[in-house]
């Protein structure tokens, strides 16, 4: 496997869980509601353990984003 196969493989891998990401935050944002009671129909619990359940969630997957796909695309970048 080639420095550009990884490369590419990063870069697409990136974008794909960029795009998830956004429409994870809006769906949540602009869908809050319906989502919520959605979910409330299997899980008792509050609005704000709720929010706090997916802010925590999308902050996690932006992290693993960048720590797994962008740095290592990034320094390959650079490197080669």
């Amino acid at each position: 496997m080639t420095l550009e196969v990884v490369r590419s493989t990063l870069a697409w891998c990136s974008l794909i869980n960029i795009i998830l990401l956004a429409w994870w935050a809006v769906f949540f944002f602009f869908a809050h509601d319906w989502t919520y009671r959605m979910h409330s129909k299997w899980f008792h619990i509050p609005v704000e353990k709720f929010d706090a359940i997916h802010y925590a969630g999308i902050a996690f997957f932006k992290m693993a984003i960048l720590l797994f796909n962008l740095v290592p695309y990034l320094s390959l970048r650079i490197v080669g």
